[in-house]
């Protein structure tokens, strides 16, 4: 297999270097309820409202250290 060009590289990225730790990005209720695994529900996402006005950033880092 040849390397890629420039303009192919974003072909090769696996799912991990997709990742973000969150830092670069706000993360919303929604996310943080798709992050624990669980399809994003009325009732889910406001319990990971509730969870990120209580503990903050360590509602988040529960799931992305």
């Amino acid at each position: 297999m040849t390397e890629p060009t420039d303009g192919q590289r974003w072909a090769f990225k696996t799912a991990d270097s997709m990742l973000h730790t969150g830092s670069e990005n706000p993360v919303d209720p929604e996310d943080l309820v798709m992050l624990s695994g669980r399809e994003p529900t009325p009732e889910l996402i406001e319990k990971a409202r509730k969870a990120m006005e209580e503990h903050g950033a360590a509602a988040i880092e529960r799931y992305l250290p």
